[in-house]
């Protein structure tokens, strides 16, 4: 594909929020095609995933507490086991099944396995002034990019949860994004997409067409302070902006309407999302 001549041979980075994997045939007309269509251009893909919604209908059903703060999941022994079966099952083999859908090689497994992802418990940290242990949330330590260029070398695409664990067997609870992000900069990847039901970063939350373009560091800066980036959608920039030091070309923050939003952003940044440059 001439669009991507100067994207063969390197890596995109997708990372989809668990609410997508909730409509199977609507994730493979739109991230499942585009990444086919972006595998089809010689671009070595990895695919991130989360599992929120899963896993809060699941602790509801079970009668567990679901805790945030600063919007991480604290997470104890129980809640730990219902991220297993949110992440590594029900997301999982959705995303698995809408991949198959699009005619995608890909595997579904999570960051566990073999090593792929390796994090250490978080220690107690200070959030608003207050002392928080989140439990068995982990930080990462290690990716295996020779496991990842290996898998893209034969033709498949890895569908990672964001479950990691270390060589005594310990596993974590990890936020999707950082995965994404920390795991667009080891790879160095020419891009790392945001996908989400959000089309971007919006001046107004209530109006889609406040969609901001494009971002650089100091704009982010600007509307932080501002007030108009706001919420959940703070530590997603800062995040985004941070990584773009470790070496990420773009990241694009971008939604799924239309269905072909994902493969328009890649092929004109700031077209259907919000692209961070430096």
């Amino acid at each position: 594909m001439v669009e991507f001549e100067q994207y063969r041979g390197r890596w995109f980075i997708v990372k989809i929020g668990g609410e997508l994997a909730l409509d199977v045939r609507r994730l493979a007309r739109s991230v499942g095609e585009a990444v086919k269509r972006f595998t089809e251009a010689g671009i070595k893909v990895a695919v991130v995933h989360g599992a929120g919604p899963q896993a809060s209908a699941l602790s509801k059903r079970l009668g567990l507490e679901t805790q945030q703060v600063a919007g991480q999941r604290v997470t104890d022994d129980a809640t730990l086991e219902v991220m297993k079966m949110a992440l590594a099952g029900q997301a999982s083999v959705n995303i698995a099944s809408a991949f198959r859908l699009a005619q995608v090689s890909a595997i579904a497994t999570s960051g566990v396995s073999a090593g792929l992802i390796e994090a250490s418990r978080r220690p107690k940290v200070m959030v608003n002034d207050q002392e928080v242990d989140y439990g068995l949330v982990g930080d990462i330590t290690a990716i295996n990019v020779t496991l990842f260029e290996k898998l893209a070398s034969i033709g498949v695409v890895p569908l990672v949860g964001s479950l990691a664990g270390d060589a005594l067997g310990h596993v974590y609870n990890v936020n999707a994004d950082t995965v994404a992000t920390r795991l667009a900069g080891k790879l160095r990847a020419a891009k790392l997409f945001l996908v989400s039901n959000v089309p971007g970063v919006l001046k107004d939350r209530t109006d889609l067409s406040s969609r901001l373009p494009r971002l650089t560091r100091a704009d982010a800066e600007a509307y932080i302070a501002s007030g108009v980036i706001s919420g959940g959608m703070i530590p997603k920039v800062q995040e985004s902006v941070a990584m773009l030091d470790e070496g990420i070309e773009a990241i694009h923050i971008v939604g799924l309407e239309p269905d072909t939003a994902l493969f328009d952003e890649g092929l004109e940044p700031g077209s259907r999302g919000t692209v961070f440059v430096r």
